[in-house]
C-alpha cells in the first residue's frame, strides 16, 4: 500500500449527502477482483449518459477537477452496500482523500484497508472547504503527520486514531502488517513443527 503522509492538490466538490456505494461504483462493474480498471466507470451514472458520453456539468468532467486528488463531499458518504470496489474505484481514479462530516461505517473501514484517507470535520468546516473547492485555483494540502488541512490560507486540524494514523504513514494494510511479524511467524512454525509433528 502506498504510503500517505502529505497531499497537495486540486479538491472536487460533491454537494450531495448520502452518497451510497452503487452510485460511487455501479453494480455491472463487480464482476472483477482487480483493484485495477476501476476509475473508469467511477460515479458512472453521474459521470455519463446512457450512450457513454460525458455530462459536461459533472464536476469530475471538468479541468482542473479531472486530476483531482481530493474529493469534498457531503454528510453520510459512502452508505449502502459494504463493497469494497467503492474505495478501489476512487483510489484507481486518481482520489486519496475524502472530506465529509461522516462516513458509512463498513466504507469508511474499507478506505483505511485500500490507502484511501477519509477525514471527518465538522459540517461548517465541510462548507466551507467545499466553497473553496468550488474555486478552481485553490489548492489543497492534507497533512496527516501534522493532521491539518489547508486551503486558502486557512488550516482545519483533524484527528485520526494513532493505529490507523500508523498504517497510513508506514503504508501499511493487513498484508504488510502481518510480513511485519515474519520472523516470529517463522519461529512459530519451526516450533510447531518440532512439539507437533503430526500436524
Amino acid at each position: 500500500m502506498q504510503k500517505f503522509t502529505q497531499l497537495m492538490g486540486v479538491a472536487a466538490p460533491l454537494p450531495m449527502m448520502n452518497v451510497d456505494t452503487d452510485a460511487i461504483i455501479p453494480k455491472q462493474f463487480l464482476k472483477t477482483i482487480k483493484r485495477t480498471g476501476l476509475g473508469r466507470h467511477l460515479f458512472h451514472e453521474l459521470r455519463f449518459t446512457q450512450d457513454g458520453a460525458e455530462i459536461p456539468g459533472f464536476v469530475l468532467n471538468q479541468p482542473p477537477y479531472r486530476e483531482a486528488k481530493i474529493l469534498v463531499a457531503g454528510a453520510n458518504f459512502g452508505c449502502g452496500s459494504s463493497r469494497e470496489h467503492a474505495p478501489w474505484a476512487l483510489a484507481d481514479f486518481g482520489l486519496r482523500c475524502i472530506i465529509a462530516p461522516s462516513f458509512a461505517d463498513i466504507f469508511f473501514n474499507n478506505c483505511f484497508k485500500n490507502g484511501l484517507l477519509p477525514l471527518v470535520l465538522p459540517p461548517e468546516q465541510v462548507e466551507r472547504l467545499m466553497a473553496m473547492a468550488q474555486q478552481p485555483g485553490t489548492s489543497f494540502t492534507v497533512d496527516l503527520e501534522a493532521q491539518r488541512v489547508t486551503a486558502g490560507g486557512e488550516a482545519y486540524p483533524f484527528v485520526v486514531e494513532s493505529f490507523r494514523r500508523h498504517c497510513m504513514l508506514n503504508g501499511l494494510d493487513d498484508i504488510g502488517l502481518t510480513e511485519q511479524q515474519f520472523d516470529k511467524i517463522t519461529a512459530f512454525e519451526t516450533t510447531r513443527k518440532t512439539a507437533q509433528p503430526w500436524v
